[in-house]
């Protein structure tokens, strides 16, 4: 059998910036901007100051330290890496590909690590791909999607990626990198049962800093066994919902095919569940074109997959962060507001009278049936039925806006990314931050970042 965690601990050792594709690049550059962006927006969020006060370190004596986001203020690596990780997550608002949330999970580690090496943003963009290209490269061994066995493939699947990245920055060899994967293995944990709870941005941020712990003990020597991954009794199996994990597939790091180019990103156009977005997409085309009112409607019926409303835990959200996964919610501010964005995500609007009263009246119809490479329905759709007996029908959407097949223009990449800033930052200051993260690879170090918008 082929030895797939050395086999990708080589991977990550010999991977360079020149061996990229610069489609795949590019891709990497949009997550990062993105990301931090949705950071900056989440630092404000109440869990960020309780973590960071429970949890907040500033590290071992002597150490190099990492920022916070966007205060600047010293931590320890691994305690910046979840901080920053808690944050880039916690309003949902963050990228969509793999299943999960990819640069969630990277760039709060990449930074902290990157800051504490004095890597390059050449160097940073590298481990980032790195670690999308590992997280791909497991994923697609596993033919079921793990959600239905109630993990979360942020936290588990991402606590590898993150110790690749990290093992990237650190210089370590491929027995080293692969060490530091198998370390983060063991570290891997994350469930779907704490979706709609603050716990669900912690396990994107413990996954961070876990990576970040893993690369570090590999490089001061802790041991590990050097087929975690693919072994009977390692992560592939311990997580296959059916036990169907191929883990005896060779990896070639020559002939593969470049994950981050073919699944892509799918930046977030509103701060809720990604499970959600075809049908709000749906749902929002009804209410302008036929000028749709709360009052007007008797009920709302949903198509979609199975696997999405296993997500879409609360069918009655009380909270803000409940009606993240809630697709009731999702079609209630689609009518309310015509709108579902950062003010409707808040206790004050779920628990509006109008709101909850659609609640009731949104039913569903569901397939087991996936797309290929996503855990998600080929496809969902909406269908819209008034008082007065007229039925609207969407038709199939296949794809959200924002998507890697419906991509932003970068005019509203930009648009996104000034709004998370929010009023607190100068226009200059927001558009300067844009452009030099689409140009992170050219970026001197992390600390650029950091300096930029304090």
């Amino acid at each position: 059998m082929s030895s797939l965690t050395l086999d990708l601990g080589r991977f990550v050792a010999d991977l360079s910036l020149r061996r990229i594709p610069a489609e795949g690049c590019n891709i990497a550059r949009t997550g990062i901007a993105d990301c931090f962006g949705v950071l900056i927006a989440g630092a404000r969020d109440p869990e960020i100051a309780l973590v960071d006060r429970e949890l907040g370190l500033s590290g071992a004596p002597g150490a190099a330290p990492a920022s916070l986001i966007p205060s600047g203020a010293p931590r320890g690596v691994e305690s910046a890496a979840l901080i920053n990780g808690v944050a880039a997550h916690v309003l949902d608002y963050d990228d969509v590909s793999l299943d999960g949330h990819p640069s969630a999970v990277l760039v709060p580690a990449i930074l902290a690590q990157g800051e504490a090496s004095g890597s390059s943003g050449a160097e940073m963009l590298t481990a980032y791909i790195a670690g999308f290209e590992v997280w791909g490269e497991l994923l697609a061994r596993e033919p079921a999607p793990l959600h239905r066995k109630g993990w979360h493939p942020s936290a588990v699947l991402g606590t590898v990626a993150a110790a690749a990245a990290c093992a990237k920055l650190r210089g370590l060899d491929a027995a080293g990198a692969a060490t530091a994967m198998a370390i983060a293995a063991s570290m891997s944990s994350g469930l779907v049962a704490n979706f709609g709870t603050m716990t669900k941005s912690f396990q994107v941020g413990r996954a961070a800093q876990s990576g970040v712990i893993a690369a570090r003990l590999a490089q001061a020597g802790l041991t590990a066994s050097l087929d975690a991954l693919e072994h009977p009794s390692g992560l592939l199996t311990a997580l296959s919902p059916e036990g169907k994990a191929e883990r005896g597939r060779p990896f070639a790091a020559a002939q593969k095919e470049w994950r981050i180019v073919r699944e892509g990103l799918n930046i977030k156009r509103y701060p809720i569940c990604y499970a959600t977005h075809r049908s709000i997409d749906a749902a929002l085309g009804l209410v302008e074109r036929f000028n749709l009112s709360p009052d007007a409607v008797e009920r709302i019926h949903v198509s979609t997959g199975e696997t999405q409303l296993r997500m879409l835990r609360n069918s009655r959200p009380q909270t803000g962060l409940e009606a993240k996964f809630s697709m009731q919610f999702a079609m209630a501010s689609a009518l309310v507001a015509r709108k579902v964005g950062l003010a409707e995500l808040t206790d004050g609007f779920v628990r509006r009278p109008e709101v909850q009263a659609i609640f009731p009246r949104v039913s569903f119809s569901t397939t087991g049936a996936t797309m290929e490479g996503s855990a998600f329905a080929p496809a969902d759709s909406v269908e819209i039925t008034t008082k007065t007996g007229a039925t609207h029908k969407s038709g199939p959407v296949e794809y959200a806006k924002g998507s890697h097949q419906q991509p932003l223009s970068r005019g509203e990449l930009f648009g996104k990314f000034a709004d998370c800033l929010g009023a607190e930052y100068q226009d200059a200051k927001k558009s300067r931050a844009f452009e030099n993260l689409m140009m992170f690879d050219r970026l001197n170090g992390a600390g650029d970042l950091t300096i930029q918008i304090l």
